[in-house]
């Protein structure tokens, strides 16, 4: 399993274009140059996104890949500024870059060109309805990424899941929307799956943000000055009932004491909600209920109508599910380093080989 990896230096480069860099028109030239750039940067740095995006409906993949996209270029922007008042300014920019592109004037970005592109070819499969629900959601993504710039702790496991939810459940729900499918139960799966995905992006990136940020040369040739500290994202809660102490992980890596046992708590709860996602889906595959309520029910872009053949929606959203197996596999991976983010291996070939297995047999 390939983890993500923060490309220095790409992302300042695109900042807010100029009146004359934006055209009033879009090209099958410039869309195919947008695609080319979203997919590169899932090859490199997001890769159980660049596998998944294969099988999710053919109509969806442009919308999954900028939506991926985005995701990346919002986690790499706290490495990338130098203080907090450049970081609202970058934030600011991509929220009018993204509100000019549901307008329908894309700012000359690649991101934001192919998912005006998505969109467009979801206004002419089912009109433009579910734009404002792909809006809403990705506007949160955005919101919420701003106030996480600063990578400070979560103060409780339940607010790391809050910021699952609010992330990776998001861009599941952005997903569904560009389908477009609006399902309670297909939403409450991806509920879980998307909060085990967050809690595993944090476990994931414990070597990365614990270890010294590495030197970056400016174009000069000189190191540019470094723009973070070393942070540690586990819940506080956590790490207190473990006696884990963040300079203790800074200074000695894995050997910190309470740490695996930290590591181990959080991951639980990760694989917890994968579970609950795997009985849901074999009750529902059998006509039951799911066991228990949809705790977003009736928040906002959460309202239904009359249920509808759920059989026939889990096969048509199976694709944007499969979220659950990379982090399935970096459970099991964590569990044989004995809870060691430090020591955890790549899954290699057996990634892609279950994923394909798991679409196939329609199981998580």
């Amino acid at each position: 399993m390939h983890r993500p990896q923060f490309a220095l230096g790409r992302g300042l480069r695109r900042l807010a274009p100029s009146p004359s860099s934006r055209r009033g028109y879009v090209t099958d030239a410039d869309v195919e140059s947008a695609r080319r750039y979203c997919l590169t940067q899932l090859h490199t740095s997001d890769y159980d996104a660049h596998l998944i995006r294969r099988f999710v409906p053919p109509p969806v993949q442009d919308a999954y890949a900028a939506l991926r996209a985005l995701n990346l270029e919002l986690v790499r922007l706290p490495e990338l500024v130098s203080n907090p008042t450049i970081g609202a300014l970058r934030m600011k920019f991509w929220q009018e870059s993204l509100d000019n592109t549901f307008a329908g004037r894309p700012p000359r970005e690649p991101i934001c060109l192919l998912l005006y592109k998505a969109l467009q070819d979801l206004e002419q499969r089912a009109g433009s309805a579910t734009k404002k629900s792909i809006r809403f959601w990705v506007s949160r993504l955005v919101k919420t990424r701003e106030r996480h710039m600063d990578n400070r702790p979560y103060t409780s496991l339940g607010s790391l899941e809050g910021y699952a939810e609010n992330t990776y459940s998001t861009m599941m729900y952005a997903t569904l929307a560009s389908m477009p499918l609006r399902s309670m139960h297909i939403d409450h799966l991806a509920s879980h799956i998307g909060k085990a995905c967050g809690i595993v992006a944090v476990l994931r990136g414990i070597p990365v943000l614990a270890a010294p940020p590495q030197p970056v040369k400016t174009p000069s040739g000189l190191d540019a000055p470094i723009t973070r500290e070393p942070s540690l994202l586990l819940p506080l809660d956590v790490m207190a009932e473990e006696g884990v102490k963040e300079e203790e992980v800074f200074r000695q890596g894995p050997n910190a004491p309470g740490l695996q046992d930290a590591v181990f708590k959080v991951a639980t709860r990760a694989n917890d909600h994968l579970i609950t996602a795997r009985e849901m889906l074999k009750r529902l595959k059998e006509g039951q209920d799911p066991g228990h309520d949809f705790e977003h029910e009736g928040e906002a872009e959460h309202i239904y109508g009359e249920e509808s053949d759920t059989v026939r929606e889990i096969r048509q959203s199976f694709g944007v599910l499969l979220e659950a197996v990379p982090a399935a596999q970096f459970l099991e991976n964590l569990e044989k380093a004995n809870f060691d983010p430090f020591a955890v291996k790549s899954s290699g070939w057996r990634l892609p080989w279950r994923i394909w297995q798991s679409l196939s047999k329609e199981r998580l």
